[in-house]
């Protein structure tokens, strides 16, 4: 048995990896295109501290959507909407990060949803 030639054995062995590469990318992709809904409350020193402008300055950097606003309680409180990883990353702000003069002691998720379409066209500070 003769084996192929090299142009036909390099075609034939260059597709499998694409086929993959393909199949990878769609999986990333169909990833990437999820959007996510998500409710928080943010415990600590976290009025008074420019928490809620810091909070609508990473919401626009980030590339999500939703509000923020402080509760009667001493809390701040919101929502967020946007790709899947982008909110994962503004949940881990609003858990690590805060405004440079908050303490954060802790943050509350809950509802935290995938969804078909965003509710809000950007990000605003309520009152």
């Amino acid at each position: 048995m003769c084996p192929l030639p090299l142009p036909a054995a390099a075609v034939a062995a260059s597709r499998t990896p694409l086929r993959l590469l393909g199949r990878g990318l769609a999986a990333a992709m169909s990833t990437a295109k999820r959007l996510k809904s998500v409710d928080y409350e943010v415990f600590g020193r976290v009025q008074g501290v420019c928490f809620r402008m810091y909070t609508e300055d990473e919401a626009k950097k980030q590339g999500v959507v939703g509000w923020v606003k402080n509760t009667s309680k001493g809390t701040v409180t919101g929502q967020l909407q946007g790709p899947e990883e982008k909110v994962d990353s503004m949940m881990t702000w609003l858990s690590r990060v805060g405004s440079p003069s908050s303490r954060i002691d802790r943050t509350n998720f809950s509802n935290e949803k995938i969804i078909s379409k965003l509710q809000y066209s950007n990000f605003s500070i309520r009152y």
